[in-house]
């Protein structure tokens, strides 16, 4: 049992540490994961999911309040991929948040929409499809490779 939570749990902090521009890299920890084969690949791409929404609802929050804090140092965005993504959300409005797994833009996406006062439903939803469609393709092409091998 503990073993399933440190499992789950650290998959869990990886996909919310890679949505935030702290560093992680969930995708290798999912890869992994899925190729030990001890898992269910079901419940590993919910988990990254799951976590990988919750960092991103970081990010809408500080859009919420990023005219106060926009210019400070520790801010997690610069100026410029705020501006990329302010750019990706006039251009595809709201569906711009299916590319919130996009490494580089994803994360000032989420801040934008928070900061131009996106719903909360619309953004969980469009953010979850996006996240659950990249770890479920990850996960399965995980699978497909190890079958190949296996």
């Amino acid at each position: 049992m503990v073993t399933l939570l440190l499992v789950y749990g650290g998959l869990f902090l990886s996909a919310f540490t890679s949505a935030t521009l702290l560093p992680g890299s969930s995708e290798a920890v999912l890869a992994a994961l899925v190729a030990a084969g001890n898992y269910d690949v079901r419940v590993l791409v919910l988990v990254a999911t799951l976590g990988n929404v919750a960092g991103s609802l970081i990010n809408w929050l500080l859009g919420i309040a990023i005219e106060r804090y926009r210019h400070a140092r520790w801010f997690p965005v610069s100026d410029r991929d705020y501006q990329r993504a302010c750019h990706w959300f006039s251009r595809f409005g709201l569906w711009a948040l299916l590319f919130a797994w996009l490494p580089v833009i994803g994360d000032p996406i989420t801040l934008v929409a928070g900061a131009l006062r996106v719903r909360f439903i619309p953004f969980i939803l469009l953010v979850t499809i996006g996240k659950a469609a990249r770890y479920a393709m990850v996960a399965g092409g995980v699978g497909w490779v190890a079958s190949l091998f296996g």
